[in-house]
């Protein structure tokens, strides 16, 4: 999950040779299986139209004809959107690396088009293949209208008319959003977006792909190996998901993980000669901040006069220790601690736009059974997360996707469950401080995937492990290009933070 804090960095035709290059011999005795067949429905898609992105003529952008319903190939169509990086050593080519960046709703398109995320050797030896899932980016997204979408309750409910208010507001805005973006709301959950990747691949004329998943990306690689085990060389799961959590530890586990990161926080200004904070009992700020806010008194530090809710400040801490943005998150709580005796009025900002994209309710809840249990069950997780994460008192991501479904009346398309033993090795990196996918879930779907599932440490903070640390990058680059597998119980050491502009 990744869509609240910056962006990491917010599919069938018949099996031809493409740039002039061959589909590579898998390696049969460490891949994720065999080779796979075509599925007759799968083949329901169209061929892949290729032509250089007008981002980067160095990439080609494509588009494919894929059904709405996989249950219904033959129905509704849409135009799946995705890009290709080619390899840049042809002769060394491996085959094609699938990626998502998570969200549920960052493009994956973007992330093909983005020649820093990988190592040099990475990009050497594959293609690199961004698929903007199904009511993402230039996939059919699903639009909603602004304000409704703005009008969002606060989840931090403590009385039932707030919480009947929020039920009302999501069926509200559930049928805005499929009123306006057809039938692909109702059919945006992530096996849909399985289905959709299968077809891709076999258009690209791959016997076996390689995927890294980040975050909610995570989700699709688990759920593409179930599905699929013999499609896959090689899969990274990268800050995990953990789709058999029930809706008590998928909140109580985000809470205490988020938690761990502000203490971490607090720790660092601790021992950190840089922190504007430093000798300052920064609990006892936050409890006042808490305070004011909740008496409608705390103002914006960087924009004023709007004043910040108890929701916002746990927001804004959420989104600073993905990175972590330490430093600024230092300089903000200081400032809204110590304001200005005469704030700047902010400019007057121009009206967004009527619509705007938001895929996250329509995928959340359809992949994840998230029952309350009434306002009575709601009050009594609140009480849980914060008898766990007594400052920052829930995880907003966690929360805003539990209080998102509530009041939606389908159930979901693809409840959670356990993923079954991986085929063969697959890769797993998490830091131990993120906030956002709790380490513990890398342990357990660790444990689910098997003895060919290796799960590899950083012992430090922020979310998507590999663009924090060197040492992750070189054993993920290590397992994609040869299939090598870190240690058992290996670790990544934790580098400090920075200040930006700081090398």
């Amino acid at each position: 999950m990744r869509a609240l804090a910056r962006p990491v960095m917010a599919a069938i035709f018949t099996c031809t040779t493409l740039l002039g290059y061959a589909p590579q011999p898998a390696l049969a005795d460490r891949a994720l299986g065999t080779p796979p067949r075509v599925l007759r429905h799968e083949a329901a898609a169209g061929p892949i139209r290729w032509k250089p992105c007008p981002e980067d003529d160095k990439v080609q952008c494509g588009t494919m004809s894929v059904p709405v319903d996989w249950t219904a190939p033959l129905g509704e169509h849409f135009d799946l959107h995705l890009a290709r990086s080619p390899a840049t050593d042809p002769k060394a080519r491996l085959g094609v690396l699938m990626v998502n960046p998570g969200g549920p709703g960052v493009s994956a398109l973007n992330m093909a088009l983005d020649h820093e995320f990988f190592h040099s050797e990475v990009r050497r030896r594959f293609d690199i293949v961004g698929i903007d899932p199904r009511g993402v980016g230039r996939s059919a997204p699903i639009l909603c209208d602004q304000d409704l979408v703005d009008a969002k309750p606060e989840p931090l409910f403590t009385t039932e008319d707030q919480f009947r208010r929020a039920e009302d507001h999501n069926r509200r805005l559930a049928a805005d959003c499929a009123g306006r973006s057809g039938l692909i709301y109702d059919h945006a959950d992530t096996l849909s977006v399985v289905r959709d990747m299968e077809a891709v691949r076999i258009a690209l004329g791959e016997p076996r792909v390689s995927f890294y998943g980040a975050s909610y990306g995570t989700l699709i690689g688990q759920l593409y190996a179930e599905r699929y085990p013999d499609r896959l060389r090689a899969l990274v799961l990268d800050s995990v998901m953990d789709h058999s959590a029930g809706v008590d530890a998928f909140l109580t586990q985000t809470a205490e993980a988020v938690q761990n990161a502000f203490d971490q926080f607090v720790a660092w200004c601790a021992r950190d000669s840089r922190c504007v904070l430093r000798g300052r009992d920064i609990k006892a700020i936050w409890a006042e901040l808490m305070k004011r806010a909740a008496a409608g008194k705390l103002i914006s530090p960087y924009d004023p006069p709007d004043r910040l809710s108890a929701w916002d400040l746990v927001s804004a801490a959420f989104s600073a220790f993905y990175d972590p943005q330490w430093y600024s998150f230092a300089y903000y709580l200081k400032e809204a601690y110590e304001p200005a005796a005469t704030p700047v009025a902010r400019a007057a900002r121009s009206r967004a736009e009527d619509l705007t994209p938001h895929s996250f309710p329509a995928v959340i809840c359809q992949d994840w059974a998230l029952p309350a249990g009434g306002f009575g069950g709601f009050r009594d997780k609140l009480r849980a997360m914060a008898a766990r994460a007594p400052q920052m008192r829930a995880s907003p991501l966690a929360l805003t996707a539990v209080s998102g479904c509530l009041g939606r009346r389908e159930a979901p398309v693809n409840p959670q469950r356990p993923i079954p033993a991986a085929a063969g090795p697959v890769l797993l990196v998490n830091a131990r401080y993120d906030p956002a996918t709790a380490y513990p879930w890398a342990q357990r779907v660790a444990r689910q995937l098997g003895p060919s599932a290796r799960l590899l440490t950083y012992q430090g903070w922020g979310h998507v492990a590999y663009s924090h640390s060197d040492c992750v990058s070189a054993a993920v680059d290590r397992y994609l290009t040869d299939l090598t597998l870190p240690a058992a119980d290996a670790t990544c050491p934790a580098i400090e933070p920075k200040p930006f502009g700081v090398g």
